[in-house]
């Protein structure tokens, strides 16, 4: 039963519906509160959530119940990572990279746990001013007031002004410069005093001060018109690198297009030789070591283009296609390594910075192959022969949870056998599991439709049901395939006995009330009962019979009127 939910929340997990994930991890880690693997995948759902704490506390429990098992410390590493515990995070997988050297998950989280603890070293303490400057807002600003626009003219001035520009730090070098406090008091709106030359000259106390001439009328000149501001030698290669790298990416892609995959890696190189903070250059020439069968080569540049992208901050989207390029590679290498964990992995990660339609197709796909190749290596009909066997002997006992367990290990070792489904159905019945026996009898028939204990298992859960019309059915259809079978025969006779009790109008008051309670939730009873014909028989049947004997005519309408007999609504008198 713990399987069963755990199956659950990994169907749920790979829909992305990481809530319902959780609620059936949670009920699988109470059926077995040891299992260490629940433990991992609810964190990874919580992960999913951004409910990083409580990752954590999933994490922490996986390492502890098994402290040798490095995806634990994958988890733990990722949910530390979550909280901005950046020195946790990179403990955590190192710890994990000493037990499994070789786990791709663990040196692509230790990567960007290392990559984050760089940037929170190297990020500068932002100015206050920053803002004043940035854009080509600041020269239009200091063009449009009178006060500066004539410093647009002086090149030692419009050089501080890039300088600080270019990291606003540099504001504290050329504070004494009153020019650059004039401008700063224009982009921040704000008015500095700047002292006269009257207040720094010194009086003698005797001497008065003249009066000031008089005033006369200047003549106002045309100020002129502000030169371009200047662009550096520096800032104009960089321009021209950049369109280079551009044009080399274009011929890469058309060499790629022509399968010229060289080609394509040769321009890829060489943008990306030219200009290094455009990830896309390392994720194109990915996809052509990928098409090359070179899928160390693919995962080297996607893992590269996943820590600097982290660094440049580029689009989310970026970094899932990197990080989804990686997996298909790792799905190819799984061919052959049969671990398919890593690529598993590595999905989920892109899915978490971009839900993408593709990538949740392939991370499915994944996990398919994976329980396909589980399946295929657990595979030994005579494991599984054995472990019915030991599953009967248990079931002559009464022990019917030990037969049950030893069934369902026969299954794992042989998934095709309808006898072990027909055996645990038989258990699940003597338990009162009733839903779980119906669903191993229906399977028993699907493999074996011409196997009679399928349809004798699923008549008598049915038959338990009180769903009497449904279990003689059944037990019909399997007098199709064995007419003398004496347990189908005892079936349709204790079937044909309920449905005349009901017919006959002998049920005790307790037994029609249940059936008719049961009967108002099959469906095919409501669908008869909301049949406009169907409400117009049953009032024919009351108040109008001869009206009623011409519908009895009609063989639908009569089996109809039996179903509604047989689930209680219709009683005759």
């Amino acid at each position: 039963m713990a399987d069963e939910a755990k199956a659950r929340g990994n169907a749920a997990f790979s829909s992305g519906d990481y809530s319902a994930a959780i609620k059936h991890f949670s009920e699988a880690i109470s059926l077995s509160p040891q299992n260490h693997v629940l433990y991992s995948n609810r964190s990874a759902a919580h992960a999913s959530l951004q409910n990083y704490a409580d990752a954590l506390t999933d994490a922490k429990k996986t390492v502890e119940l098994k402290p040798d098992w490095s995806k634990g410390y994958s988890r733990l590493g990722a949910a530390h990572l979550g909280l901005h515990q950046v020195q946790d995070a990179i403990a955590a997988y190192k710890k994990g990279l000493e037990l499994d050297p070789n786990n791709e998950a663990l040196k692509s989280g230790l990567a960007d746990a290392q990559a984050a603890a760089s940037r929170s070293r190297a990020a500068p303490p932002p100015s206050p001013f920053g803002d004043a400057f940035s854009g080509p807002e600041m020269w239009t600003k200091l063009t449009a007031d009178p006060s500066t626009r004539a410093f647009l003219q002086q090149p030692d001035f419009v050089k501080m002004m890039q300088e600080i520009q270019k990291n606003p730090s540099n504001l504290n070098l050329y504070l004494k410069d009153q020019r650059v406090m004039q401008a700063l008091g224009v982009l921040l709106n704000v008015k500095f005093r700047a002292p006269s030359a009257a207040e720094d000259m010194e009086v003698p106390e005797a001497e008065s001060t003249p009066p000031p001439p008089p005033a006369t009328e200047k003549k106002v000149e045309p100020e002129p018109e502000p030169e371009p501001m200047e662009v550096t030698e520096e800032e104009k290669e960089a321009k021209e690198r950049k369109a280079k790298a551009v044009k080399e990416k274009e011929l890469g892609n058309a060499a790629y297009k022509k399968k010229d995959f060289g080609t394509a890696i040769e321009h890829y190189t060489k943008a990306l030789e030219l200009d290094d903070e455009d990830i896309s250059y390392l994720t194109n020439r990915a996809a052509v070591y990928l098409e090359m069968g070179k899928y160390e080569e693919c995962i080297k540049d996607c893992d590269r283009a996943v820590e600097r992208g982290r660094e440049l901050r580029s689009d989310f989207k970026m970094i899932a296609r990197a990080l989804t390029r990686k997996g298909t590679a790792l799905v190819k290498l799984a061919k052959c390594s049969k671990d398919y964990e890593p690529a598993i992995e590595t999905f989920q990660k892109a899915l978490t910075e971009h839900r993408n339609p593709d990538t949740l197709k392939k991370l499915n796909d994944a996990e398919k192959e994976k329980k396909d190749l589980e399946q295929q290596e657990y595979f030994d009909p005579k494991l599984a022969d054995e472990e019915r066997e030991k599953g009967n002997e248990f079931f002559k006992q009464q022990k019917y949870p030990e037969a049950i367990k030893h069934y369902t290990e026969s299954l794992r070792r042989n998934p095709k056998d309808p006898k072990a489904y027909s055996n645990r159905a038989a258990c699940y019945t003597k338990l009162g599991a009733l839903p779980e026996g119906l669903k191993d009898a229906e399977k028993c028939i699907e493999l074996d439709p011409s196997f009679s204990k399928g349809y004798t298992r699923k008549g008598a859960v049915q038959f338990l049901m009180k769903e009497y019309d449904k279990a003689l059915e059944t037990y019909q259809q399997g007098l199709k395939h064995d007419p003398q079978n004496q347990e189908l025969l005892d079936g349709v006779r204790r079937c044909v006995e309920q449905l005349n009790k009901a017919s006959r109008g002998d049920l005790t008051p307790e037994e029609l009330k249940e059936r008719q309670a049961k009967g108002m939730q099959d469906p095919e009873v409501q669908n008869i009962l909301s049949d406009p014909v169907m409400r117009q028989v049953l009032v024919d049947l009351q108040e109008n019979p001869k009206a009623a004997q011409q519908h009895m005519k009609n063989p639908m309408v009569m089996n109809k009127i039996q179903k509604l007999i047989n689930a209680g609504i219709v009683q005759i008198r």
